[in-house]
Formats: C-alpha cells, sequence, structure tokens
C-alpha cells in the first residue's frame, strides 16, 4: 500500500432510499464533491455512513458505488464492524473485488475481553482479508481502547497497516516509534495541536456536509495560517454543535438534502429533523459559506 498523502479524509455519509437501498446519485454526487473539494481520501461505511445500521445487501451496494465512482482517484477505506471476526470476513469477502484501499475495522463493542482477546480478533481478519486493514479505535462506542501495546503487537502482522483514532497522545507514540505505520486522526477539535505531533491526516465525517469550509481548513493549516484554519474549524464544529441540538444524524441529514444529495443518512428508526431544527441548520449552513 502506498504511503497516504496529508490532508482531510471523509467520512462518507451513506444515503438510503425508503426500501433500505443505496440512492445510487446521492452517492456519486457526495464522492465527487468531496473529490472536488480536495479530500486526500475518503472511508466508506465509518460512523457517519451508518455501517453498523445499513442492511447487508446495502453495504455491498455502497461498495461497489463507492469504488466505481472513485475511479482509483483518491485512496478509498471501507469499514467493517461485527461481534464475530468470522462475519467481518465475510463481509469483506463479499466486496474483495472492489478496488478500494483497506478495510477498516472496528473493535467488537458486546463481550468485555482483554487486549489480547482483541488483538486475536483484529490478526484473525487479518491473516484470511485480501485487503489491508486498519484498526478503528472507538472507544466511546465499543468500551474498549486500543493501546499502545496492542498496537505493538499488530504492527508485526503484514497485513495490518494503520488506524483511525481520535487519541492524539497514541497517535503521537505511534509516528515517534512506528512511523510506517499510518495515522488517520479522527479528533478534529484538537487538530491544530495535532499538527505540532506530526498527525496531519485528519478524518472526519463533518467534512461531508462542509466540503467548502473543509478545503479551507486544510490549505490554511498546510499554509501554516492558522488563524485562518482555527476560523474555518470554528465553522464545522458550529455545524456539528447544531445538528447536536436537533438529533446529529437527523440534523445530518438535512445538510446532506440541502447541498443536493437526497436520501436519508440516519438509521432507518430515527424519524425526522424537526421544522425549527431544520431551519437553523440552514441558516447557519449560509453563515458558514457552504451555500
Amino acid at each position: 500500500m502506498e504511503k497516504l498523502k496529508k490532508g482531510f479524509y471523509t467520512a462518507l455519509g451513506t444515503p438510503l432510499l425508503k426500501d433500505g437501498s443505496i440512492d445510487k446519485e446521492s452517492l456519486e454526487k457526495e464522492i465527487n464533491m468531496q473529490i472536488d473539494a480536495g479530500a486526500s481520501g475518503l472511508l466508506l461505511m465509518g460512523s457517519m455512513g451508518m455501517e453498523a445500521s445499513v442492511p447487508d445487501n446495502a453495504y455491498a451496494e455502497a461498495v461497489y458505488v463507492a469504488s466505481a465512482a472513485v475511479g482509483g482517484r483518491v485512496p478509498l477505506f471501507v469499514g467493517a464492524m461485527d461481534n464475530s471476526a468470522q462475519r467481518v470476513i465475510e463481509r469483506i469477502e463479499r466486496v474483495k473485488d472492489c478496488p478500494f484501499t483497506a478495510a477498516v475495522v472496528t473493535t467488537p463493542f458486546y463481550f468485555a475481553n482483554c487486549e489480547a482477546v482483541h488483538c486475536n480478533f483484529f490478526e484473525m481478519i487479518a491473516d484470511k482479508s485480501d485487503k489491508p486493514i486498519f484498526l478503528y479505535d472507538l472507544p466511546g462506542v465499543t468500551k474498549c481502547k486500543i493501546t499502545f501495546d496492542m498496537v505493538k503487537r499488530l504492527v508485526k502482522h503484514e497485513n495490518i497497516k494503520g488506524i483511525k483514532s481520535g487519541d492524539m497522545a497514541l497517535g503521537r507514540l505511534i509516528k515517534q516509534n512506528i512511523p510506517e505505520f499510518e495515522v488517520l486522526y479522527s479528533n478534529i477539535d484538537c487538530f491544530d495541536a495535532a499538527l505540532s505531533f506530526g498527525l496531519d491526516k485528519v478524518l472526519d465525517g463533518m467534512f461531508s456536509s462542509t466540503p467548502k469550509n473543509a478545503e479551507k481548513f486544510i490549505k490554511s493549516a498546510q499554509s501554516g495560517d492558522m488563524d485562518k484554519c482555527a476560523k474555518y474549524l470554528n465553522n464545522i464544529l458550529l455545524l456539528r454543535d447544531t445538528y447536536a441540538k436537533h438529533g446529529v444524524m437527523q440534523g445530518f441529514t438535512v445538510s446532506m438534502n440541502l447541498l443536493g444529495m437526497e436520501g436519508n443518512f440516519a438509521p432507518d428508526y430515527f424519524g425526522k429533523c424537526s421544522s425549527e431544527g431544520a431551519a437553523e441548520i440552514e441558516k447557519i449552513m449560509r453563515e458558514i459559506g457552504e451555500f
């Protein structure tokens, strides 16, 4: 796998039709919008992409649609999660013909286990996968933290190539001690501080609904203008905090629809954002210059 470029990596939303299938045109439009904005790579089926919620058929459909739409222009990562290593392997196997870069595998989240058991989980998947594996550190959801000791063991597997994590301290240790291990840093609130540790690849789902600010945010950071970087980051965080008031995934759906991408970007049982919430989200998006 080639070395990843610096920049912002977008965790894509997954647009679903009423029958649970993929809104193909919407997903293609989202991908092209992100690449046009300068995204260095894309993650399909991450947390913002509802990997834990989409129907099985929609999962495979999304991977095929996204792979074709990306067309090798940027790296494409695909999320996979389950409480069985074999079930994750089967999910990756279903889409192995698609030309994506790597599978991003979340720690299992049902059973409480020790670090060694979770390492077994990742190693079993890496043994069977035709695609490289990235670890997905998501302790707020899974209640299991990927530690540096785990990374030191897992990096020895030739098919485990990197990690997605919002843990700055963990990322710093990896950059200092295992520089060949890729780190996709996923805590945009602290990105300016993370840059000082060499964590220069930032991944987040908010970039899906803020492509104009994301482009300006990363260009400012890369040029060393941290005041402008902070300005555009604050715009992104303002929209995120507005989502939180009205339901994050429901609010995200409002934004994506306003940007011209149809479909529902929230789990099927979440319901819709209130009219008051939708109006506030539209107001904020206008204020921050997304349209």
